[in-house]
This record gives C-alpha cells, sequence and structure tokens, in this order.
C-alpha cells in the first residue's frame, strides 16, 4: 500500500535533502534589497512531497487530512519533540502518515521543518514502519 512512499527510503539514505538558501551578495538597502532566507529542497525531497499529497488524495478514506486528530487519538502531541520520540513500532499505517503529512504541513507555516525532520532520520524512521507494514504478513 505504501510501496511509492517506501521507494524514497534509498534515496533519503544517500542523497542531500536541500539547504538554507542565504542571501549574502545584497546589504538590504533600497538599491540592493536582500531576500529572506528560504529553503531549496533537493529533487527527492520535492519529488518525495507530491508523492504524500497524491497518497493523500488517492486514499480520502483514511481522512488523513484531520492529521492533528488522528495524532491525537495516538497520544501524540502536535510538535516536534513529541513526533520524533514516538514509538512507531506500534503504530498504524494511517498514524505514520498523519505525522509525515504534518510534518509536509507544517514546512508551508515553519519553512524548513521537514529539512530538519529529513536529516534527523525521523522521516525514515517512519517510512521503514510503513516498509514494514507492507512486508510483514501479520
Amino acid at each position: 500500500m505504501f510501496e511509492a512512499l517506501t521507494g524514497y527510503l534509498p534515496l533519503f539514505r544517500e542523497a542531500r535533502y536541500g539547504g538554507w538558501i542565504i542571501d549574502r551578495e545584497n546589504d538590504g538597502s533600497p538599491e540592493h534589497p536582500m531576500q529572506f532566507p528560504y529553503v531549496e529542497y533537493s529533487r527527492a525531497a520535492t519529488d518525495f512531497t507530491a508523492e504524500v499529497y497524491r497518497f493523500v488524495e488517492e486514499n480520502r478514506s483514511m481522512e488523513l487530512t484531520g492529521y492533528r486528530d488522528i495524532l491525537n487519538a495516538a497520544g501524540i502531541e502536535w510538535g516536534a519533540d513529541s513526533m520524533r520520540n514516538a514509538d512507531v513500532s506500534s503504530l498504524d499505517g494511517r498514524t505514520v502518515m498523519a505525522m509525515i503529512l504534518g510534518v509536509i504541513r507544517a514546512d508551508r507555516f515553519v519553512e524548513g521543518t521537514l529539512l530538519k525532520f529529513l536529516e534527523d532520520g525521523s522521516i525514515s524512521k517512519w517510512l521503514s514502519r510503513l516498509y514494514s507494514l507492507d512486508t510483514d504478513p501479520d
């Protein structure tokens, strides 16, 4: 069920996820305004984000747009530390997907959120859980 997403595991083990672009050429004057820092994501991270949205759209019955409610029901607080430290080994696919979608949605409001979760290995850990759900016969 999650193959399109778990296929990113090898890419995320070897890839650079992206990085902050900081304007160091301009001085902030009216003649040379500075651009706000932003994250430029790698192709793998950008494609992964699109694949997550595709999954959400194709699996509407999972009601993943209610990711905050799904996390609350699982006893996971809506916050970076709670999500990073969650024991995913017993979570179902819907809850793991809610965590992934939550991070991607948070990145729209707090730029760099997805980058942090990729860099600290959380996204790979969650994808590994989805992989085990797909491959474990029980």
